[in-house]
């Protein structure tokens, strides 16, 4: 009777712990968005941005991710860096989509003060167990050359350093023609939305996919 209830326990124990590793695995996966007013829809229609976008194909392909978006228009490097300890402590993140620097490069502000700020943003959320994907801007031409390869290889030399996936350019193919803009020539109508996505999958799926 012992050896028979020693069997029942083992069987037992081995149930539970395949219960309990069936849940940790089918846990879905949490995405923080981190970025400025391409992210949070400025002057679009609510669920008609990229991020939206995303969600709606994460749950046309089955793929079981949680998406929280925590972009701000206007928000800079700066700002990220100060709000992403509270946010990791509140959503714990499984990814990190990490989209700013835009609002620094408009405003000529430093290339080394904003990629010391995106490089304590992907220290930190490696530091916490969360994969990141660095999404890049680049500067319009009128800027001046050694400013706009400065920002651009910015993206670069950091998603090399840290190895991340880097989207090198999330406007690729938007920004060549004004067409794609609302009347501020600043941010993309929602046609443009999808163009954005397709720029950003790539990379991003690969993170939710394992």
């Amino acid at each position: 009777m012992l050896a028979l209830l020693r069997k029942w326990t083992i069987a037992a124990v081995a149930v539970l712990g395949m219960t309990a590793a069936g849940s940790a695995y089918s846990a879905p996966k949490t995405v923080l968005v981190v970025g400025d007013s391409l992210s949070a829809e400025y002057g679009l229609a609510r669920g008609t941005g990229w991020v939206a976008l995303l969600e709606r194909r994460l749950k046309a392909e089955k793929i079981d991710a949680r998406i929280v978006n925590a972009s701000i228009s206007g928000e800079t490097t700066s700002g990220g860096r100060t709000r992403l300890p509270v946010l990791l402590q509140q959503h714990k993140p499984d990814v990190i989509v990490l989209e700013l620097g835009a609002n620094d490069g408009l405003r000529g502000l430093s290339v080394p003060a904003a990629a010391d700020n995106l490089r304590t943003m992907i220290q930190l959320a490696q530091q916490n167990k969360a994969k990141v994907l660095l999404v890049g801007m680049r500067m319009p031409p009128n800027y001046g050359r050694a400013y706009t390869e400065r920002f651009a290889g910015m993206y670069k030399d950091l998603a090399g350093t840290y190895k991340v996936p880097l989207v090198p350019f999330m406007l690729d193919g938007v920004a060549q023609d004004a067409a794609n803009f609302q009347a501020d020539r600043m941010h993309p109508l929602a046609t443009a939305h999808p163009t954005i996505l397709n720029n950003i999958w790539p990379q991003f799926a690969p993170l939710v996919k394992r």
